[in-house]
């Protein structure tokens, strides 16, 4: 199948559950083909595309198609959804991972290079997030009110939506990665058998947040800069006419 497996998340939300199974990138690597994914992973196209049909074969309940809505609807839902539950949640995993390795460090030493790593989201994902509540969103949000009000589009310091757009996904790339390590260090968020509650605790949260990430990078990358760019090019030709 050459469609990207981004494009299939969009399509049906759900397929995003058989994508962390057998731990396919669709948020970072959304633009990938799914057969190229495939190859990169060393998985069975045909066995991938048999779990993917059990679930778009299913019955759908309330799955939110994000693709279907207006874009500053969407940029008000990752702000208030996503960027909200980081600056939430990031204060209180540093608790809890500083109070593990500090108890669990010596026996457990990956723990200490997790909380480390961890670390790095709040001042790097809290600059991220600025820059695009600061500079992107409101230039989304422009856009927006420019079509609406028919009135011609004018031109941002940036020069277009699709240099903060590369800068964004270079971004999400590395944030990617950093939760690739973490995962691996906490073989996929499984506590070991001397666990405390609180170890327990941890591993679930740091397993939430990461779904919450992968999410909040889906939208993006998959669904938002790509209409965001289009939008961007559909009002400058508007312009010429």
């Amino acid at each position: 199948m050459q469609e990207p497996v981004g494009q299939i998340v969009n399509r049906d939300y759900r397929t995003a559950d058989i994508f962390k199974k057998f731990n396919i990138d669709f948020c970072c690597g959304g633009k990938k083909p799914l057969i190229k994914a495939c190859e990169k992973k060393n998985i069975n196209l045909e066995e991938l595309e048999q779990a993917l049909l059990s679930v778009l074969n299913q019955p759908q309940e309330e799955v939110v198609n994000y693709a279907a809505w207006p874009l500053d609807l969407l940029v008000d839902y990752i702000e208030k959804k996503h960027h909200r539950y980081v600056e939430e949640n990031i204060p209180l995993l540093q608790q809890y991972l500083h109070k593990v390795a500090s108890v669990h460090g010596d026996r457990h030493p990956e723990l200490i290079e997790v909380y480390q790593l961890f670390n790095q989201c709040e001042d790097e994902l809290g600059q991220h997030m600025q820059k695009e509540e600061q500079i992107l969103f409101p230039y989304i949000r422009m856009m927006i009110n420019t079509q609406l009000r028919g009135r011609q589009l004018e031109t941002p310091y940036f020069g277009t939506v699709e240099n903060p757009i590369a800068m964004m996904e270079h971004e999400h790339d590395a944030e990617g990665e950093r939760f690739r390590k973490i995962a691996a260090l906490c073989d996929q968020y499984t506590p070991p058998a001397d666990a405390c509650n609180t170890y327990k605790v941890t591993f679930a949260k740091l397993q939430e947040f990461e779904a919450d990430l992968y999410t909040h990078i889906h939208l993006e990358n998959n669904i938002l800069f790509p209409k965001a760019a289009e939008l961007e090019k559909k009002l400058a030709l508007a312009a010429l006419d």
